[in-house]
């Protein structure tokens, strides 16, 4: 039986807006994208998150720039439940508020990208501003991933266009169950044909 994958995307409800993650003392991390590099992180000490704009606070959100998640205690707790082996958590703690959050770090990272499903890609070539990024994904319309190639992963991040959260549907059912999503999420696998 095929498993089904979503990718989660900005919900479009009314929200804070949180900032990149920061050192305890407000010190920038010198590579503020780590957190949705798909890559384990050493220890990082104590964390902090200011609130860039103010709105609704959700139990899932990302951060504005790097798009990094940070969540509640409660879906925190669906990530260790369920994707233990796929994330680490880092404790961090958001301006004004008393309930701990967390910033999810996705620590797999898989090939499974079905090209020719997808509706419209562009990659990065040689020419780009941006080096290093040759043969990689600029954007994506209408992502699809070939379920096969997930690795039994729960939760984890595309090679080739890392900036995607993709999750299974266990892992959505259970988030959906905690309520008050900053999110949504799209799915990118196909719908089984009806005979």
């Amino acid at each position: 039986m095929e498993r089904h994958f979503y990718s989660v995307e900005l919900g479009d409800v009314p929200r804070w807006l949180l900032e990149t993650p920061t050192q305890a003392s407000g010190e920038a991390f010198d590579e503020p994208w780590m957190f949705a590099d798909g890559r384990v992180l050493p220890d990082l000490g104590a964390l902090k998150a200011r609130v860039a704009h103010p709105g609704r606070q959700r139990a899932f959100s990302f951060s504005v720039i790097e798009a990094i998640p940070i969540v509640s205690e409660a879906v925190a707790n669906v990530f260790r439940s369920l994707a233990p082996g796929d994330v680490q958590l880092f404790p961090v703690s958001v301006e004004g508020e008393v309930e701990p959050y967390f910033v999810v770090n996705v620590t797999k990272v898989v090939d499974a990208i079905d090209e020719a499903r997808c509706r419209a890609v562009q990659h990065y070539d040689e020419d780009d501003p941006f080096p290093g990024y040759e043969g990689e994904y600029r954007w994506i319309y209408g992502l699809r991933i070939d379920s096969a190639k997930t690795e039994g992963a729960q939760v984890f991040r595309l090679r080739k266009f890392k900036i995607s959260l993709v999750v299974s549907q266990e892992l959505k059912d259970a988030l959906e169950q905690v309520g008050n999503l900053g999110v949504a999420f799209e799915r990118v696998t196909e719908a089984p044909e009806l005979h």
